[in-house]
C-alpha cells in the first residue's frame, strides 16, 4: 500500500461501536508481536519509547531518537502504524510532517500540553497548530491521520461537568482545525468517557484503564479508538521483573 492507502485505512479503522483497539508498542519486536496477533494497524507509546532509550516521557528525549525508534517499528510493520509524537519536539508543522512522512507514519498523535510548562496549550494556539499540520501534510500530498490529544484530564483532574465542557470545546476546536480524531487521554469514568462521545462531533480515544470500564463497554459507549498507552510495555517489564526474581532466589524462571 501507499502510505496514502495506509493513512485511509487507518482513519476507515476509527468506528464508533466497532473501535480500532490499538495494544501500544515501543520497538521492533513488540511491533512484530502485535502485529502478528491480527491486530490491523499499530500504535507506539511514547512512555514506553523513552523508557526503552532511558529517558524520561514528555519529551525527555531527542526528536531523533524518537523518530528512529517509531521507525523500526514501521519497518517490520505490515499495517498502518500510528506515531505518538508528543507535542511535536518544537519542530515547525512542515519539519514535523516531513519527518512523520519520511519514517512512513499512517497518523501520529499531537498533545496540547506544553513539555516546559507542563500546562496546556492555549486552545487557539493548539488549533493553529493543528491547522498548519494539516496544510503541511496537504502540501506533501499525504493525508496523514491526526489524532489530537486532549490533556485536561491529566493530572488527576476531577472529572466535573466543567472539565468534561473544556474537554469538548478543545475537542470540537481541534476537529474543526483538520484533526481526525480526538483523545481525551486518562478520562476514566463512564460518566465522562459517555458525555465526550455524545458530545465531541468526530471519533472520540480513549483509554481502557485499570479499573475503568471495560472493552466491552467502551465499545457499548460508542469510543471509535481505545489505546493502552505503556501499559504493555510496563506488564512487559513486570514479566521480566518477576523472572529476574526467580533466577536470584534459584527457583525455575520459566514458571509463569
Amino acid at each position: 500500500m501507499t502510505l496514502n492507502d495506509q493513512a485511509a485505512l487507518l482513519r476507515e479503522l476509527h468506528k464508533p461501536g466497532s473501535p480500532l483497539l490499538l495494544p501500544n508498542v515501543w520497538d521492533a519486536a513488540s511491533a512484530r508481536v502485535v502485529a502478528e496477533a491480527g491486530f490491523p494497524a499499530l500504535a507506539t507509546a511514547s512512555a514506553a519509547i523513552s523508557a526503552m532509550l532511558g529517558y524520561p516521557d514528555g519529551e525527555g528525549a531527542a526528536a531523533e531518537e524518537m523518530f528512529a525508534a517509531a521507525g523500526r517499528v514501521i519497518r517490520v510493520a505490515q499495517v498502518p502504524v500510528t506515531v505518538d509524537a508528543e507535542a511535536g519536539y518544537g519542530l515547525s508543522a512542515g519539519e514535523l510532517v516531513g519527518r512523520l512522512i519520511g519514517i512512513g507514519a499512517a497518523g501520529f498523535n499531537l498533545e496540547d500540553s506544553d513539555p516546559g510548562s507542563g500546562g496546556l496549550v492555549e486552545m487557539e494556539e493548539q488549533a493553529r497548530r493543528i491547522a498548519d499540520v494539516r496544510a503541511a501534510a496537504t502540501g506533501c500530498g499525504v493525508d496523514i491521520v491526526i489524532n489530537a490529544r486532549v490533556d485536561v484530564f491529566r493530572g488527576g483532574r476531577t472529572e466535573t461537568a466543567d472539565v468534561i465542557g473544556e474537554a469538548v470545546e478543545r475537542g470540537t476546536r481541534y476537529l474543526e482545525a483538520g484533526a481526525d480524531c480526538v483523545y481525551p487521554i486518562m478520562a476514566r469514568s463512564e460518566y465522562a468517557i459517555s458525555a465526550l462521545v455524545s458530545e465531541l462531533p468526530g471519533p472520540v480515544n480513549t483509554n481502557c484503564l485499570p479499573g475503568g470500564p471495560s472493552l466491552d463497554r467502551l465499545t457499548e459507549i460508542g469510543v471509535a479508538r481505545v489505546s493502552f498507552g505503556s501499559g504493555p510495555h510496563k506488564m512487559a517489564l513486570g514479566a521480566l521483573k518477576a523472572m529476574s526474581g526467580r533466577i536470584r532466589a534459584h527457583e525455575d524462571p520459566f514458571v509463569a
